[in-house]
């Protein structure tokens, strides 16, 4: 029986539902290209995808937790708590940012609301003149329905932001909320290599980085130039 990998970070409640997700090194979680300190750096999209993607099946009073497996032994004593800063930064950013399109949404809806209950007030006065400068026409009782109809279509829009559009973006922040307060666990691979840490981990400057067995070439000698 193999011994229980070594392990580091948060405890893990009985009662939860664990993300587990596997990668060599830390830094495949998190956009290479983001420029950011490691705490501030935004997730790897494929990353995030997948933990968003569990999350969301599981049902929304489940607390959340998540296991990163990783292929090297342990490094910094802290890289546990550095990693679930992170991950909890960003999601408590995308709360946040989900909450802002939210109020926006709101804002939008509140100006579309009176556009259309202007318009269709108008309507209805504009059809009721129709109809009684043409009583008795077949047209003023066309354009008293027409008028109708077109006010009740300028209504559409704040009636499905209002009905339709706001509770899927609450329901996308409180998923956020939810991922931002999760406790976050490492499991280490304990056959890797021990230096392997720092070629993944940014807390270390690249001057103090051992070169990769892979970077290391052998030196090839130089071509014997026949005697003439």
């Amino acid at each position: 029986m193999n011994p229980a990998p070594e392990s580091a970070g948060d405890p893990i409640p009985a009662q939860c539902e664990v993300i587990e997700i596997h990668v060599a090194e830390l830094k495949q979680l998190f956009n290479a290209i983001d420029p950011s300190p490691f705490r501030e750096k935004d997730l790897d999209p494929k990353a995030e995808e997948f933990i968003v993607s569990w999350a969301r099946d599981v049902h929304g009073d489940t607390a959340l937790a998540l296991l990163v497996y990783l292929d090297r032994q342990a490094g910094l004593a802290d890289e546990a708590a550095i990693l679930r800063d992170a991950i909890r930064e960003y999601f408590n950013q995308r709360a946040m940012a989900t909450r802002r399109q939210l109020r926006q949404l709101f804002r939008v809806g509140r100006t579309s609301l009176a556009i259309g209950i202007t318009v269709l007030a108008l309507s209805l006065l504009a059809g009721d003149f129709a109809a009684r400068l043409l009583r008795g026409n077949t047209l003023g009782e066309l354009l008293k329905e027409s008028l109708l109809i077109g006010g009740w279509v300028a209504m559409w829009r704040p009636m499905e932001m209002f009905l339709y559009d706001w509770w899927p973006i609450r329901s996308e922040a409180r998923l956020f909320d939810r991922l931002s307060l999760m406790p976050v666990r490492i499991a280490y691979t304990r056959d890797a290599s021990s230096e392997a840490w720092r070629w993944d981990w940014p807390a270390v400057a690249p001057s103090e980085r051992p070169p990769r067995p892979s970077d290391s070439q052998a030196t090839v000698p130089p071509p014997k130039v026949p005697a003439s």
